[in-house]
């Protein structure tokens, strides 16, 4: 279509960088291909962020991998940002020099 998209996304290892690479590697492919990235892109990015897992977890299982990783990533579609994230990793958006609130990080003193 007609609609101009950008994705970007950073994953931290840890316990080595199997699953850091290995989500850098698939999860664009998934949200590209997800049957709601036109319609629901929001969508698209919870279940790409879950379907990459399960594919690593099956192919840590194989090759007893044990690594895990965090990760963010946002896709502009159009004039939207979407945002999505796993773990401690943490987004921030900055507008005309101001700091604005995209997510509430994750803390072990959270609710």
């Amino acid at each position: 279509d007609d609609i101009d998209r950008a994705y970007f996304a950073v994953f931290d290892g840890h316990g080595g960088v199997d699953a850091a690479n290995y989500s850098a590697t698939h999860l664009h492919v998934n949200v590209g291909l997800h049957e709601e990235i036109v319609k629901n892109p929001a969508e698209a990015l919870k279940c790409s962020f879950q379907k990459t897992d399960e594919m690593f977890l099956f192919k840590a299982k194989r090759e007893k991998l044990r690594s895990g990783t965090t990760g963010v990533s946002a896709l502009i579609v159009g004039n939207k940002l979407h945002i999505a994230w796993l773990g401690d990793s943490q987004i921030m958006l900055v507008q005309q020099g101001k700091a604005v609130t995209l997510m509430e990080p994750h803390k072990p003193e959270r609710e």
